[in-house]
């Protein structure tokens, strides 16, 4: 914890907003979409499924197969508190949905499925999309499986497994856009980004969670940016944004969201 909150104040003193950005191609993403102000319906939908697992009390036999909860130490877990402590924010959900809305990606894939709440705001954002989301997690992933039924949620496909094993197999595939949310350790973000450059295209987006989770997730982060194939990142603290964009020359942003 202390280390994010210093890596924190280090980035709030390097970030900036729209105005200090000069690629239209960011520029357009952080006003159309990082700052939109506009209220969706989908929010509501959104905030009805967040607020389902925050008054969930039962309980999931959670088997953590990346770096596992930095608060939550119990096999056991009620579902209210795995999305109070773990999952993805209200914020970061609608951030999604506009990011879907936005970039349209016709294919879609998610490490770590958790409760579903990114994977129903990516689903919402593009109901035409073909999502994949991978968890490890059975329990977890039958959870998620079944709520995201109750909503409605019928573009999706599900895949219990270590994502070692799963995403191999997926590599034969491209993708307009791959969430990185299921194993916070360095090692593992690096083998899952390179595993998966095979599927990216000019226009695919991969966004990272959880980029200062500790120092070892920075570096991968820093290494990442460095890769060739890489041409314009976008540091959120909470999320890493990578593009692969051939005609922009290479560029880091640091935005205030």
């Amino acid at each position: 914890m202390l280390y994010q909150v210093s890596q924190y104040t280090k980035f709030l003193l390097k970030s900036t907003n729209q105005h200090g950005v000069h690629s239209p191609f960011v520029y357009n993403l952080v006003t159309k979409c990082f700052y939109d102000k506009k209220h969706y319906k989908a929010y509501n939908i959104i905030s009805d499924y967040r607020k389902s697992l925050l008054t969930n009390k039962s309980k999931i036999e959670v088997i953590d197969l990346g770096a596992g909860s930095q608060v939550m130490k119990n096999k056991w877990r009620l579902v209210s508190e795995i999305a109070k402590n773990a999952g993805t924010t209200l914020k970061r959900a609608k951030l999604l949905f506009r990011l879907t809305q936005y970039f349209k990606p016709q294919h879609v894939l998610e490490l770590g499925t958790s409760l579903g709440l990114a994977t129903h705001a990516l689903s919402l954002g593009n109901p035409v999309a073909k999502i994949t989301t991978i968890e490890g997690c059975p329990n977890t992933s039958a959870f998620s499986q079944e709520l995201l039924k109750n909503f409605k949620v019928k573009n999706v496909s599900h895949i219990h497994g270590d994502f070692n094993d799963e995403i191999e197999a997926l590599v034969s595939s491209e993708y307009n856009l791959i969430f990185f949310d299921g194993d916070h350790k360095k090692d593992a973000t690096l083998k899952y980004f390179e595993t998966l450059l095979k599927t990216v295209t000019n226009n695919s987006v991969f966004i990272f969670d959880d980029i200062y989770w500790s120092k070892g997730m920075t570096e991968a982060w820093e290494i990442i940016k460095k890769h060739p194939k890489v041409t314009v990142t976008i540091d959120t603290f909470f999320w890493g944004f990578v593009f692969f964009r051939k005609e922009q020359v290479k560029e880091h942003f640091k935005i205030r969201i």
